[in-house]
């Protein structure tokens, strides 16, 4: 009898084990849909809007090779200010096609006479194939290459300066609340697997998704189609 006790309490303690993982993958599934969701959102926010400095977001988006969408950033401090949000790199194809997300997150530091807060929608444009593969290359800082530009649109910020031919990468950011100053250079990137595996499946690395088009979903399918614009 307590033989066979032991074995039921085992069998049941592999159950709940197995019960709790599937919970925790169905968990990040449904985290990497949402993220997807609001990456479209996102984007037609910012097509839509009427503000001077995204007036031109739509003809940047027209020939990027590539974008990076964070629905939202929080950033915060006092005196020493920090940010960080979750998003999804999107890049053309050898034909010119959108392809399917990547899942990234992001996180900065600065210091400095700085206070307050603020939540942003920021969105990379990635204007050369350069840009993509520093994006992909870097799990750092970007900018860590030497040969990538960024130039920074948003809020107090003149739009003119997106005509500057030599930016790899124009982020665009609208925000909500206070905050001083502010830039995505030196921000660091890291993959979240996590995310790309739940989305997708295991061996769904950047690479592999981005560059190499092994991987689809169609759940991020609205998102491409927002991408494209005429």
């Amino acid at each position: 009898m307590k033989m066979k006790m032991k074995i039921v309490r085992v069998v049941a303690a592999v159950l709940l084990l197995a019960v709790a993982r599937s919970a925790h993958a169905e968990s990040k599934v449904l985290e990497a849909e949402r993220l997807v969701d609001k990456a479209k959102w996102t984007v037609q926010d910012f097509l839509s809007s009427t503000e001077e400095p995204l007036k031109i977001f739509k003809d940047a988006l027209k020939t990027a090779k590539g974008v990076v969408v964070f629905p939202s950033v929080i950033k915060g401090g006092f005196l020493i200010g920090a940010e960080g949000g979750h998003g999804v790199l999107v890049a053309r194809d050898a034909s010119g096609n959108w392809g399917y997300p990547a899942f990234y997150t992001m996180g900065g530091a600065s210091f400095g006479l700085q206070i307050g807060g603020q939540v942003a929608e920021v969105v990379l444009v990635l204007r050369s194939a350069g840009a993509v593969r520093s994006i992909l290359k870097h799990q750092g800082k970007l900018g860590a290459d030497a040969e990538i530009t960024v130039i920074n649109v948003g809020a107090g910020m003149e739009a003119s300066t997106t005509t500057n031919l030599g930016a790899d990468i124009i982020a665009f950011s609208r925000a909500a609340g206070l905050f001083g100053g502010g830039s995505v250079e030196g921000s660091v990137f890291a993959r979240r697997n996590d995310w790309n595996h739940a989305f997708y499946d295991f061996g769904a690395t950047p690479e592999a998704i981005v560059l190499e088009g092994k991987f689809s979903n169609a759940k991020a399918d609205g998102l491409r189609a927002e991408l494209v614009v005429e």
